[in-house]
């Protein structure tokens, strides 16, 4: 009888540990939902990763599916973690607008081009003062820190449809005549199956010199395409972020997609 006791008492602590473990969720902005204000400034924990014991690993993200939240997005913390370190307000809206650079891929909208105008748009600034018309962008573009647009396409197939046609519209930008910013080549990474970011560096064009990115030179932000289950999305980097910091934020974007 007694041993009876002790293994009924062991076996229920460990399936509240495994219950612990497994419902420990990554850090989020502060904010709670996509009407924030322009001027909030988002909070920024030390990391944006579950915790983990020795010997244990984290299970693989799923891709993603179902409307889009705002625990969805990129969080303002994970600029900390690349070494950004002014403060950054975050805005968010629902909508239609335009992406990417205009300056290159044309003047769109994400409607015009792939998806519908339900898209959750992101903006990460350095300062509070924002366009009327779309407080995600910064009256001045150098308080531009980062700016990310996502949506659910509804279904796996036709969100990494979109993501392929939204990539293959940027790589345009990959030869420019020379003295014009370019992008680089395109680096992918795969998280897990169906979740995978593409991201290519940007270079000013003092840099360009034969009509594309120079080679061995590290690049000033860029632009990161995103795709994980039904959701797709752009995320474009104003910040001046090298290689290694381009690849931690595009794999954070796309895991939290």
């Amino acid at each position: 009888m007694r041993t009876r006791t002790i293994a009924v008492i062991l076996t229920a602590a460990i399936g509240l540990g495994l219950l612990t473990g497994r419902f420990v969720l990554p850090g989020r902005s502060a904010r709670a939902t996509p009407s924030a204000k322009p001027g909030t400034t988002a909070s920024s924990p030390s990391s944006s990763s579950s915790p983990s014991w020795p010997g244990t690993r984290s299970p693989a993200p799923k891709p993603a599916g179902g409307p889009v939240k705002d625990g969805n997005l990129l969080a303002a913390a994970e600029f900390r973690t690349v070494g950004f370190g002014k403060p950054l307000y975050v805005v968010d809206r629902i909508g239609d607008g335009r992406y990417a650079n205009a300056a290159c891929a044309g003047e769109k909208t994400l409607g015009e081009t792939v998806g519908g105008p339900g898209a959750y748009f992101r903006g990460f600034v350095t300062a509070r003062d924002t366009d009327r018309d779309d407080p995600t962008l910064a009256v001045d573009v150098k308080d531009q820190a980062a700016r990310e647009v996502v949506a659910d396409a509804g279904v796996p197939t036709l969100a990494q449809n979109y993501a392929e046609r939204l990539l293959l519209e940027e790589v345009a930008c990959q030869t420019e005549p020379a003295g014009h910013w370019v992008y680089g080549p395109t680096h992918t990474i795969e998280v897990a199956p169906g979740i995978a970011a593409s991201w290519m560096g940007s270079y000013r064009g003092d840099l360009n010199t034969t009509g594309a990115a120079p080679r061995g030179k590290e690049p000033c932000g860029g632009i990161a395409l995103l795709h994980s289950g039904s959701h797709y999305g752009v995320l474009e980097i104003d910040a001046c972020l090298d290689t290694a910091a381009m690849t931690r934020i595009a794999r954070a974007a796309v895991t939290r997609l």
